[in-house]
């Protein structure tokens, strides 16, 4: 008798630890990650920070770009559009994707996992359709400014929009949301590794098709930027030919010099967003080959180098743009809430 407690007891005391290390306490639960609480109070640190500045800064891109009149041109509503989808991936989807990094559980139920993942899909596929969109934009001022105002209006833009947000909604919803492709595809799915882990996308379909979707248009935009840079710095010798010969007039040389920096701005933005884009997308591809032997740190490393891209083009506006410095100023100290303020140019200083 003694002997039957003693090891009823030494089993209970081995069965609490195997069930602190589930997420769910019931068969087929995915495990924990157990850090010291040092390293996770970090981890959730820098993801707020992240989170924090991502927000922060395309909420500034958002107010700024609506309030001043002299901003609502067809290129910043394109990064209007853009800085709004990654405020609500920082809003809407890194929350919940900081607590499964840390956690290595999904705790918020299979329905909000699959609304979860259809709004990271789309608001990053919305991204990239942006930026590409603006590289098409700044083609066209740089290598057709006499015709650019007059292809490129307002109207152009709003389609450009409708069709970044349009596209990937069907897209994802496509994928997620159809039982059709689900049933018609099951061969290529992988089921799912355990109970909260909320991976739909990890099989070798989605690796397949999310590589093009991805690398395509990172394709379209380095041949877009190779040839704007090719041509603007032609212009640039004519341009100073043209100074020295027969005086070329101050605001049309400032005009120039306004096209060429947001294309090089704007550059340098596409240059960031391949950078923290391309390890993930390759990734996940050679992934997909390999049966899936990426160890879960380095693909949240690799995710979050992503994400953190969306908390990136607001400090390369700060840093590169005069008139986005200007409008950040008047936001700060609340002084958009004066009607005038709508109104000021903020281009004339530069």
């Amino acid at each position: 008798m003694k002997s039957s407690n003693w090891s009823q007891s030494m089993s209970s005391v081995a069965e609490v630890p195997t069930l602190d290390l589930l997420c769910f306490k019931i068969n087929g639960s995915c495990y924990r990650s157990l850090y010291p609480f040092g390293i996770q109070f970090a981890i959730y640190l820098v993801c707020t920070l992240g989170v924090l500045l991502m927000v922060l800064g395309n909420l500034l891109v958002v107010i700024s770009i609506f309030h001043f009149k002299v901003l609502h041109t067809p290129t910043n509503f394109l990064l209007l559009s853009l800085a709004l989808a990654d405020l609500l991936l920082g809003l809407t989807v890194l929350p919940f994707s900081a607590i499964r990094s840390v956690e290595s559980c999904w705790y918020f139920g299979d329905d909000f996992c699959r609304l979860h993942t259809f709004l990271d899909t789309l608001f990053c596929l919305t991204s990239i359709f942006h930026l590409c969109f603006i590289s098409i934009d700044r083609h066209c001022a740089i290598c057709d400014p006499l015709l650019y105002p007059t292809k490129f209006t307002v109207r152009v833009a709003c389609t450009y929009i409708a069709v970044g947000w349009g596209v990937p909604v069907v897209y994802t919803s496509v994928f997620l949301y159809s039982k059709i492709i689900e049933e018609s595809l099951d061969h290529f799915l992988q089921d799912m590794p355990c109970i909260g882990s909320c991976q739909l996308l990890f099989n070798k379909l989605w690796g397949w098709i999310n590589f093009p979707v991805f690398f395509l248009p990172c394709l379209i935009m380095i041949g877009l930027y190779v040839k704007i840079f090719i041509v603007a710095n032609k212009q640039a010798k004519q341009i100073s030919n043209m100074t020295r010969n027969t005086g070329n007039p101050q605001h049309q040389l400032g005009a120039t010099k306004r096209e060429k920096k947001a294309a090089k701005t704007l550059g340098i933005a596409v240059g960031i967003y391949l950078l923290c884009w391309l390890p993930f997308t390759i990734d996940t591809i050679v992934d997909s080959l390999l049966d899936f032997i990426t160890p879960p740190v380095v693909f949240d490393v690799l995710i979050w180098f992503a994400y953190f891209n969306s908390a990136c083009n607001p400090l390369i506006y700060v840093f590169s743009y005069h008139w986005f410095r200007r409008a950040v100023k008047l936001v700060l100290t609340r002084q958009i809430f004066s009607a005038q303020t709508c109104t000021i140019d903020l281009y004339q200083e530069e």
